[in-house]
């Protein structure tokens, strides 16, 4: 893939996500839930996190395709609470199959000279939205600056595809699904329910 979204081959599964938001959340966890229960968190599992998305987004078992869709700051090279987390040398252009099918990367910088984030996010949340393969759409947009803009683009989408938004609470209501992103970020960084009780 490339920046040009319009001329980009997608797949029928996409996530689309704020990848400065997720590492972001990423670290409140892990130093919150450190204290908590007095144990080291590691860094998030990539694969792990990917795979509890795509659950949450309605996918099951088989040999799907999934495009995963990294927007980040020009000036971030990876993400620093997940493993793998370098953009350039170990998520854009990579590839991971597991029982869900395959998952490509695509990790794709804002040129602050073009745009900024936030219309970024949501060019290419329209874009992919309205290609008419794509037919799963989990979202992870940075819900304390975009939310609104994110649920009015989602207003003009096809009722045929499935758009599941990830917040990390439950947010005003649109025509999609919601899903909390803290459920999906504890497993991937290994926190257990039982020792959150």
């Amino acid at each position: 893939m490339n920046n040009n979204l319009n001329d980009s081959k997608w797949c029928e599964n996409v996530i689309l996500a704020d990848a400065d938001y997720v590492d972001s959340v990423a670290f409140d966890l892990t130093v919150n839930f450190e204290r908590m229960i007095g144990r080291r968190i590691p860094k998030a599992d990539m694969a792990r996190w990917i795979d509890c998305v795509a659950l949450d987004g309605g996918l099951r078992e088989g040999n799907h395709e999934t495009q995963v869709v990294f927007i980040h700051a020009k000036n971030r090279t990876q993400m620093d609470n997940f493993t793998p987390g370098s953009y350039a040398d170990e998520l854009d252009g990579k590839a991971f199959k597991d029982a869900l099918g395959e998952f490509q990367f695509s990790a794709l910088p804002v040129e602050d000279s073009m745009t900024t984030a936030s219309d970024f996010f949501i060019e290419s949340l329209r874009v992919i939205c309205n290609n008419k393969d794509v037919k799963r759409v989990m979202v992870i947009p940075d819900t304390d600056n975009i939310y609104d803009r994110v649920r009015e683009t989602l207003r003009r989408v096809d009722e045929e595809k499935r758009i599941t938004v990830f917040a990390m609470q439950p947010m005003a209501g649109g025509n999609f699904r919601q899903e909390i992103l803290g459920y999906s970020l504890m497993q991937a960084l290994g926190i257990r329910a039982d020792e959150i009780r």
